[in-house]
């Protein structure tokens, strides 16, 4: 699967777009729309700096690995909305994340179960505080998650 218009929107909204590398409030070195590394795997650095059409093109590129890592551990008949929601939650927070989490775990279960919004909301500390940022995607992802 790809990842449609509205999961692309949605991670935009959130991550927002930094031509200059920052640190996320979970101390990583992040730039352009929420990128911790580049097409050839470095790390964003201090310093760092890029064009808006850079930011573009490493959203796009980028997207494949994670588009590719949640097709690989959902079913195949989940939705378009559902497979978009759980890209923006791998996008934030890791492959690796998405792979031991009961989120996946009932999502694969069953898809359409609602106790599945719960787990998106559990997700919603960094550094082990709760960030309002956070809590909204989460929100937000749910419901593009249960979106018909």
């Amino acid at each position: 699967m790809k990842i449609g218009e509205n999961g692309k929107k949605l991670i935009k909204k959130y991550e927002g777009c930094e031509l200059e590398a920052y640190k996320c409030p979970a101390g990583v070195w992040t730039i352009g729309y929420g990128n911790t590394y580049y097409e050839d795997g470095k790390k964003v650095k201090s310093g760092d700096k890029i064009t808006q059409d850079r930011a573009e093109k490493l959203l796009d590129k980028l997207l494949d690995h994670y588009e590719k890592g949640v097709d690989s551990m959902t079913r195949d008949d989940i939705t378009n909305n559902q497979f978009d929601a759980l890209v923006s939650f791998a996008w934030n927070l890791g492959i690796a994340s998405l792979k031991s989490s009961t989120l996946l775990k009932k999502v694969n279960a069953d898809p359409n179960d609602t106790k599945i919004r719960a787990e998106f909301e559990k997700w919603t500390r960094a550094a082990g505080k709760i960030l309002a940022g956070l809590v909204a995607r989460r929100c937000a992802e749910a419901d593009l998650y249960f979106k018909k």
